[in-house]
């Protein structure tokens, strides 16, 4: 019988002070945000989205950006990155210290006019300045491209428009793409298939996976990346983040249990599954809620119970 092809270790990208935080309804003070941060550094995460520089009426809880940057460059273990919207995002994020920079992009008009109030051409017709800015900078910049597998207003996404969106990062130099499925609306075959065509016809592209748990389909599409080669994988503590098309519903998969799933295959993520629960307790007790974390329902497998007493008879 054929092995499953599997790599043998991962990368692992914690979102939740970005995507995590900014989804809170209310303000998360800023020291707490950087407890956080510190107590996600001592798991052994290598990278991490940490904060977005927005305008600060867009998303408020993120308004204190360049001080949890600030704040956070004595982590020099973690490679920082942050989402920019713009020319005057990008500034703001290097002269805090981010060294890398990521570009959000919606996949269809319909998502990106209900975003950032363009179409997704005129999207990417904005991020050549950014890019030319940084590349002066001497900061990296990668991209993503948002519900690359479906969309809340126009369902499911063909590979073709996605093909597109990463030809035109591609001459614009950008060489890491995170596929995002935004709204939980990913299956392991679609995943499969469009990355299979995607990797065929863009060699050269690093492709990262974004996925959401919307529908509880997150753990299964990330297996079927695996078998595609795919090595890096965004998470969020505790499940942090949601979806604002599905209320009600969670989000961004929980970095307990993507861990979980792959130290279960043997795959090394580099992150203490322990540690990262205890952390994922601390961020539930702080906020009230997680975001439908496995590991703080069940626990991991590891976690045996006293065998029980054999049932009295009846009768």
């Amino acid at each position: 019988m054929p092995e499953l092809r599997l790599p043998s270790k991962v990368v692992i990208c914690e979102v939740a002070p970005r995507d995590g935080f900014q989804a809170e309804p209310k303000w998360i003070p800023t020291d707490q945000k950087l407890h956080i941060i510190r107590e996600l550094a001592k798991i052994g995460i290598q990278s991490m989205e940490i904060t977005s520089f927005v305008h600060p009426k867009a998303i408020p809880n993120l308004k204190d950006a360049s001080e949890v940057v600030r704040n956070s460059q004595e982590l020099t273990g973690i490679k920082f990155r942050a989402l920019v919207p713009n020319v005057k995002g990008a500034e703001r994020a290097i002269e805090a210290g981010i060294t890398k920079l990521k570009l959000m992009l919606s996949a269809t008009d319909s998502h990106s006019i209900s975003n950032a109030n363009s179409t997704t051409e005129e999207a990417l017709n904005k991020l050549e300045p950014i890019i030319e800015f940084a590349e002066k900078k001497g900061v990296g910049v990668g991209g993503s491209i948002s519900v690359a597998f479906g969309c809340p207003y126009e369902g499911k996404v063909p590979i073709s428009r996605i093909a597109y969106v990463l030809d035109r990062y591609s001459q614009m130099g950008i060489n890491e793409v995170s596929l995002a499925d935004t709204t939980g609306m990913a299956n392991p075959r679609q995943v499969y298939k469009m990355l299979g065509e995607l990797k065929q016809r863009f060699p050269k592209m690093t492709f990262s996976m974004h996925l959401h748990n919307t529908r509880g389909m997150a753990i299964a599409n990330a297996f079927a990346a695996l078998q595609q080669g795919v090595i890096h994988f965004d998470s969020s503590i505790a499940g942090l983040g949601g979806c604002p098309y599905a209320p009600g519903a969670s989000g961004n998969i929980a970095t307990e249990d993507l861990v979980h799933s792959f130290h279960e295959m043997n795959i090394d993520t580099g992150i203490d599954l322990d540690l990262a629960i205890n952390v994922a307790k601390e961020v539930k007790q702080m906020l009230g809620h997680d975001g439908g974390s496995y590991m703080l329902q069940a626990g991991p497998n590891s976690n045996l119970h006293i065998t029980p007493e054999s049932q009295k008879k009846l009768g």
